[in-house]
C-alpha cells in the first residue's frame, strides 16, 4: 500500500507543508534540492517556508491548543492508540520511503521506525503520566493537591539521521499531554516526516495539533523567537545544539538540545572476544555510522587485548556498504556529498597525525552507484587524544582503537571528553562494571552491549555537550518537559457541611 500524499510528491516534485490540518503547496520562491544518497537522483524541492507561512502554523496551533488542552487525557490517548495501529500496519511503507531517503538499508529503516512506534506506544499510558499527588491534612483541616497542566504550542526540531525515530520522540508525547506542536525536520529527507505527519491526520486528530514546516536556519530561528512557542526540542550537531539552547532561553523558552558524542566501549581483558568484535562492527558502521549512539571509539586494556585489533580489523574488513535494495550490505551511504567529503580529509588527516590507517574507505566504490556517497568500513590503531579523529564526531563507519593499561585510565579518558552521550564496557566482572558504571561521567552505560539507547519507559539522558538543557527526551522526563505543575492548597471549614440528600451520581 503506498502513500496517497508521496504519490502526489513523485508527480509534482513539490514536497507540502501541513498547515491547520491541510496538505498545501508553498508560496516560497526558494526551494532545495532532495537528493537520494546513492544515486544523486532527485526526488523532489524541499520549499523554505514563507515568513506568512510560519505565522500561519503557530497561530493554528495556539488555535489548536485552547480546546485541545480541555480534552480529558483518556480521550486524547484513544487517538494515540489510532495511530499507533496505523504506523504498525504501514511501518514497511514508511521504511521504503526513509530506505530510499536517506540511503539506510531497509532493515535499518524498519529499525528507525519501529523505535519511534515504541515511544508512541509509551505514550498511550498517558493517563497514569499526568496524574498528580496529593495529600490530606497538611495541617488541621488543610489538604493540597498538584495537577499536571499541558503549557501550549510546543516545538521540534529534528535531524537526517532518524527521520521517523526522532520527530516520534517529541509529538506524539507533546500532545497526548494536551499541547499543539509544530515540526520542522532535516530538509534532506522530509518525506518520511510527510508520512508520519498524513497518517496522523487519518487517525482523526483535530485539525492543527499539528503542524509540518520545511526549511533551514531562518525557519528555526523563527521557531525560537516567536513568543507563542512555549518549547522547543531538539536533536543535531554540537553547534546547532548551542544556538538553538542559547537563543531559545534568551526568548525565555524550555529548551531540550541533544547534540554530538563522541562514545567509547572499554573492552577488558577478561572480555568475550568474539562478542567484543560482533559489537564493535555493528555499532560504529551501523546506519554508516551517522548516528550519535555509534562506538567510535574502542579502548583496549591491557597488553593482552592489543592482538584483539587485527581480528576487529579482519571483521570490519568483510563487511560492506550497498544501496538500500542490496540485502547483502550491511549500511548505506552517506546522506551527502558534503558528509562523505568530510569524513574523506579526517581519514587522510589521520596518518599525518600519527595514527595507524589499518582499513581506509575513502576510496570505496559500489559497482552500478558511481554517484553514490560510500565510505568504506574504516579502522584507525593507537589513537591518541590529541587528534583530530578523536577531538571531532566523524559521523561515518569509522572506529578509533586506543590502548590503555587499566580500567582506571578508561575511566579518566573517558572523563576527560567533552562528550557525554553514551559509553560501555566489555566484562566478566561485575566489580568491574560496577566501578565503572558508577565512576564514568557519561548520560548513558551499557555493560556487555554496545548501544545503550534506553526504552522509551526510560528517558535518554546524554550529558556534558552532548545535551544542553534540564529535562531528557521521552520517558517520564519528556511529560515533565511538556507540562506545568499547579498546586492548589485547600481548606474547607467543616461548618459549611451541607445537610439533606443528594442524589446526583453522574460524573458528567
Amino acid at each position: 500500500m503506498s502513500s496517497s500524499r508521496i504519490d502526489t510528491i513523485r508527480q509534482s516534485q513539490k514536497v507540502p507543508l501541513f498547515i491547520d490540518g491541510e496538505f498545501v503547496d508553498s508560496a516560497t520562491s526558494e526551494w532545495i534540492e532532495l537528493n537520494n544518497p546513492a544515486t544523486q537522483e532527485v526526488i523532489a524541492q524541499v520549499p523554505v517556508a514563507t515568513d506568512e507561512e510560519m505565522q500561519r502554523a503557530v497561530e493554528s496551533a495556539k488555535a489548536a491548543f485552547k480546546s485541545w488542552r480541555d480534552v480529558p487525557t483518556v480521550e486524547r490517548v484513544r487517538y494515540l492508540f489510532k495511530y499507533q495501529t496505523l504506523l504498525k500496519e504501514r511501518q514497511e511503507d514508511i521504511a521504503k520511503v526513509l530506505s530510499e531517503e536517506t540511503g539506510k538499508t531497509f532493515a535499518d529503516a524498519m529499525g528507525d521506525v519501529w523505535r519511534g512506534i515504541e515511544v508512541v506506544e509509551h505514550g498511550c499510558g498517558m493517563t497514569t503520566h499526568m496524574m498528580g499527588e496529593t495529600a490530606e491534612n497538611v495541617a488541621r483541616n488543610i489538604d493540597t493537591h498538584s495537577y499536571v497542566h499541558p503549557i501550549g504550542v510546543c516545538a521540534g526540531i529534528t535531524p537526517f539521521n532518524f527521520p521517523a525515530m526522532i520527530p516520534l520522540w517529541m509529538y506524539p508525547l507533546a500532545v497526548a499531554c494536551g499541547n499543539s506542536f509544530i515540526l520542522k525536520p532535516s530538509e534532506q529527507d522530509p518525506l518520511t516526516p510527510v508520512m508520519l505527519t498524513e497518517l496522523f491526520a487519518e487517525a482523526g486528530f483535530p485539525k492543527g495539533l499539528l503542524q509540518l514546516i520545511h526549511g533551514d536556519k531562518r525557519q528555526v530561528d523563527a521557531i525560537l523567537d516567536h513568543p507563542d512557542v512555549k518549547a522547543v526540542s531538539f536533536v543535531g550537531s554540537v553547534p546547532v545544539a548551542e544556538h538553538v539552547y542559547r537563543r531559545g532561553t534568551d526568548n525565555l523558552k524550555r529548551v531540550q538540545a541533544m547534540a554530538g558524542a563522541k562514545n567509547h566501549m572499554i573492552v577488558m581483558p577478561d572480555a568475550d572476544k568474539d562478542q567484543v568484535v560482533s559489537s564493535l562492527v555493528g555499532s560504529s558502521c551501523g546506519a554508516a555510522g551517522q548516528r550519535c549512539m555509534a562506538i567510535s571509539v574502542a579502548v583496549l586494556v591491557g597488553e593482552s587485548t592489543r592482538d584483539w585489533v587485527e581480528d576487529i580489523k579482519n571483521a570490519l574488513a568483510d563487511i560492506r556498504p550497498g544501496a538500500p535494495g542490496d540485502e547483502g550490505a550491511a549500511y548505506g551511504p552517506l546522506i551527502n556529498k558534503k558528509s562523505r567529503d568530510r569524513v574523506r580529509d579526517l581519514i587522510k588527516g589521520a596518518a599525518g597525525e600519527g595514527a595507524d590507517v589499518l582499513l581506509d574507505g575513502s576510496d570505496c566504490t559500489v559497482e552500478g552507484y558511481p554517484d553514490g556517497n560510500w565510505i568504506g568500513p574504516t579502522l584507525f590503531d593507537n589513537v591518541t587524544t590529541d587528534m583530530k579523529i578523536y577531538q571531532e564526531e566523524i559521523f561515518g563507519p569509522a572506529l578509533c582503537v586506543m590502548h590503555v593499561d587499566t580500567l582506571e585510565e578508561a575511566i579518566e579518558l573517558v572523563n576527560a571528553n567533552p562528550y557525554g552521550n553514551g559509553t560501555s564496557i566489555f566484562t566478566k566482572s561485575g566489580a568491574a562494571a560496577r566501578k565503572y558504571q558508577y565512576e564514568t561521567e557519561v548520560g548513558q552505560v551499557g555493560i556487555n552491549l554496545p548501544i545503550p539507547v534506553p526504552a522509551p519507559f526510560f528517558s535518554f539522558t546524554g550529558s556534558k555537550n552532548s545535551f544542553f538543557g534540564d529535562l531528557h527526551a521521552y520517558g517520564k522526563q519528556a511529560v515533565r518537559f511538556y507540562t506545568e505543575t499547579k498546586t492548589v492548597i485547600s481548606r474547607w471549614p467543616e461548618d459549611d457541611v451541607p445537610s439533606g440528600p443528594n442524589m446526583t451520581i453522574s460524573m458528567r
